[in-house]
């Protein structure tokens, strides 16, 4: 009789861990599908970035999720939502689309950008490519005439920003 009572007490411990971790993956707007990179220290140690050396890119989504064979890039917002994502939310999971073609050699369909109450699918198109590649052109120009300092208008976000460590521009707040 113990050992049934222990078995069932098991299976609904199980079943609630099962629950619980169901509902944070849908708070932090992860799709379904194996998470195989996160840039959220809390879960562990910091994943390397993402590196493509012809575009001379690197960066670091908030998740990878794996999908069949496609590999969804997610980025994580928390502020509200907007009414539709802003262009410069869309260019950064562009480019995080970009770096995951070159990384896992397989183009993602579309890319999740997840705000506090609202999650937006973002196909990634030809134009979309087409767009945010022209845009890394112009930066890579700009910055290969001039030393460009880093915007360090908003302490908050020097603060948080995960290559504060290493910045020689730091806030150091």
């Amino acid at each position: 009789m113990l050992q049934l009572f222990s078995v069932l007490l098991l299976i609904v411990i199980a079943i609630i861990l099962f629950a619980l971790a169901s509902m944070q993956r849908r708070q932090a707007g992860i799709p379904a599908g194996r998470v195989i990179y996160s840039d959220a220290s809390q879960w562990g140690k910091v994943e390397k970035p993402l590196y493509d050396p012809n575009l001379r890119l690197t960066g670091k989504p908030d998740y990878l999720v794996k999908q069949g064979s496609q590999v969804i890039p997610v980025e994580v917002k928390s502020r509200r939502a907007p009414p539709s994502p802003h262009d410069s939310h869309i260019y950064q999971l562009a480019t995080y689309c970009l770096l995951v073609a070159h990384e896992y050699r397989n183009r993602p369909a579309y890319g999740i950008l997840h705000y506090n109450d609202k999650t937006f699918a973002v196909d990634f198109t030809t134009e979309l490519e087409s767009a945010i590649q022209a845009v890394i052109r112009e930066m890579q120009t700009r910055t290969a005439r001039t030393q460009v300092d880093r915007s360090h208008e908003d302490g908050r976000r020097c603060q948080n920003c995960s290559y504060r460590s290493v910045c020689d521009q730091s806030l150091r707040i």
